[in-house]
């Protein structure tokens, strides 16, 4: 009967094996900070593109619109690329949503030069959504709830929003930038859910406005990680 010598040297030792696992894991712990790395400089460098396309298309417009925006009553907000019309009730009769005349005449004036910059080779690619947002106070009838008040301002707003993107977008001048205004431009009836609050009180004269809101894809892409990262948190803590 043949007879097995045991030979120390054939089978690896201990040390051997945890020599070779923690050369494993090393390298999973480096392709692993290396992914992380890249996704903050991914983020860090998303953050710098939306910082300098919001400054840009800000002083496009500022410039474009810097005399006549106390004629409008209106503002340009420099941290959302809001252009605010501080008075829709001037625009618009009271509970109505048909547009004054003042209101097409400013139309006729603002929006296409509006358009022609956000539409240029400079910005064109990237821009991901223009809104027309209409918001209110929280006034209605004295009678009503506010669950009443909120859905009829909810649809006083919707109406108005797209009154004016349906008056903006017939147009004449807008025959070139149709497929752009298609593609980007949104009618969005807030009703008071962002109302303007001064020191805990509401302040119904700001907060009944119209405005006219850029995101750029870079701001997009940003909400879509942290949207990404908080699903992934809320998944961990699920499993933990």
């Amino acid at each position: 009967m043949k007879k097995y010598i045991e030979n120390d040297d054939f089978w690896p030792s201990i040390s051997d094996l945890m020599s070779g696992l923690m050369i494993i894991f090393m390298f999973i712990a480096i392709a692993f900070m290396s992914q992380v790395s890249k996704e903050k400089q991914s983020m860090t460098d998303l953050a710098k593109n939306y910082k300098l396309v919001k400054i840009s298309i800000y002083q496009e417009l500022f410039k474009e619109f810097e005399t006549d925006l106390n004629d409008w009553n209106a503002y340009i907000d420099k941290e959302t690329l809001s252009i605010k019309f501080r008075e829709p009730d001037i625009f618009f009769e009271q509970g109505s949503s048909d547009l004054n005349y003042r209101f097409k005449e400013i139309l006729d004036d603002f929006f296409p030069r509006y358009i022609e910059i956000l539409n240029s080779n400079k910005f064109r690619n990237e821009i991901e959504e223009v809104r027309i947002e209409g918001h209110t106070s929280t006034e209605w009838t004295k009678n009503s709830t506010s669950i009443e008040s909120y859905f009829k301002n909810m649809e006083l707003s919707q109406n108005r929003t797209r009154s004016t993107l349906h008056y903006v977008m017939t147009l004449d001048s807008m025959n070139s930038h149709e497929n752009f205004m298609i593609e980007k431009v949104t009618a969005n009836g807030l009703s008071y859910s962002k109302r303007i609050v001064t020191n805990g009180v509401e302040d119904k004269k700001m907060s009944r406005r119209v405005e006219f809101r850029i995101r750029t894809k870079a701001e997009q892409k940003i909400d879509e990680i942290l949207a990404k990262a908080n699903k992934d948190s809320e998944l961990n803590n699920e499993t933990n």
